[in-house]
């Protein structure tokens, strides 16, 4: 299937002498007997591989100033950004894009329902994050599968970040099985494993992360909840990316 197939670009750079290459040129131009000293490999490879970036438009050549007979090898670098930055919205359209200047103000409403096994830290920070982020803009709550209690360093952590999740509070899934979802999305392993299926056709996704609570030292647990609101908030910046928005300005 080519959506299967990565991008040219990428193929292109996955060989180490290419990389070796582009790698020297991105400081200044060199001259092919230059570049064969510098990586020390041969004169007929270092020149079979810059007549393939050269075919890609990433290197291009000129004579020399000084006596027209020495021609000097120079890498496009705006070319070489602009593939960057098209291979990786193939992947993900936010990266490449700086994510402080999203516009959330044009967001569809969208319901969006977090799920972990005891709805105390990853499923609440999750929710909390999401709302913040949004302004407000998507309707988020959160479940688990066997609920106890908002844990204190999730409260803690979130305080932090000036988010305050407090009164959010932990519900059982079983509540929200009757509602639809647009997304519904499981940030531990074992509450993917028993989420429900929702009405209303909800995509399911899928952030596992390890669970800082189970860590038992104090320092260790504090610092393991900033890394998990930290992966969950760059998470969160690319997801909203991905969503709908108003077509009027």
């Amino acid at each position: 299937m080519e959506a299967l197939q990565p991008p040219d670009f990428i193929k292109l750079l996955a060989n180490e002498m290419r990389w070796g290459v582009l790698k020297a040129l991105a400081s200044g131009d060199y001259q092919v007997n230059e570049l064969v000293a510098l990586l020390q490999q041969p004169m007929n490879l270092v020149s079979y591989h810059l007549r393939k970036m050269r075919e890609e438009a990433l290197v291009t050549t000129r004579r020399s100033e000084a006596d027209g007979r020495d021609i000097y090898y120079s890498l496009d670098l705006m070319r070489l950004r602009q593939l960057f930055l098209e291979a990786g919205q193939a992947l993900h359209p936010a990266i490449g894009m700086d994510l402080h200047t999203f516009d959330t103000s044009r967001l569809l409403t969208r319901r969006i329902l977090f799920v972990c096994t005891h709805n105390s830290a990853r499923s609440q920070m999750a929710e909390g994050l999401l709302r913040h982020l949004s302004h407000g803009r998507l309707h988020v709550t959160s479940a688990g599968s066997h609920p106890t209690a908002i844990h204190p360093d999730a409260i803690s952590v979130m305080d932090r970040m000036g988010i305050d999740i407090r009164g959010q509070g932990s519900r059982p899934i079983a509540t929200f099985v009757e509602q639809p979802f647009d997304y519904v999305i499981t940030v531990c392993d074992k509450a993917r494993e028993v989420c429900p299926t929702f009405p209303g056709g909800a995509q399911q996704l899928h952030w596992g992360l390890p669970d800082p609570v189970a860590i038992a030292d104090e320092r260790d647990r504090l610092q393991a909840f900033a890394v998990t609101a930290q992966r969950l908030k760059a998470r969160i910046e690319h997801f909203l990316t991905t969503l709908p928005i108003s077509e009027s300005e």
